[in-house]
């Protein structure tokens, strides 16, 4: 995604929006498997945008994540939203698992 198109997605509180970063898979013997073969989602993605953070009695907690990290997220935490025909994620703080430096 280029960054100077705007997104149009504010997350709200602790969500992070994600963008799936596509990772060829290859077999053993170097024959690459098309996008249609059945495999389980990716878990690393780029950090597109970030909600303010959450309140916890009172208090805002900033996010432990910033735009353009990328990320290690749970499988089945995000939730899948579809965007001027580009497909991302939305996943609450708690499903991130790590940045990857």
């Amino acid at each position: 995604m280029s960054e100077s198109k705007k997104i149009k997605i504010r997350p709200l509180a602790d969500r992070v929006v994600l963008e799936l970063l596509a990772e060829e898979q290859k077999t053993k013997s170097g024959i690459v498997l098309p996008d249609t073969i059945d495999k389980e989602k990716p878990e690393q993605a780029k950090v597109i945008a970030v909600g303010p953070g959450r309140f916890d009695e009172g208090k805002l907690v900033p996010m432990s994540v910033r735009k353009g990290d990328t990320v290690l997220f749970t499988k089945y935490g995000p939730n899948e939203v579809k965007v001027d025909g580009k497909e991302y994620l939305i996943a609450e703080e708690k499903d991130i698992l790590a940045v990857l430096e």
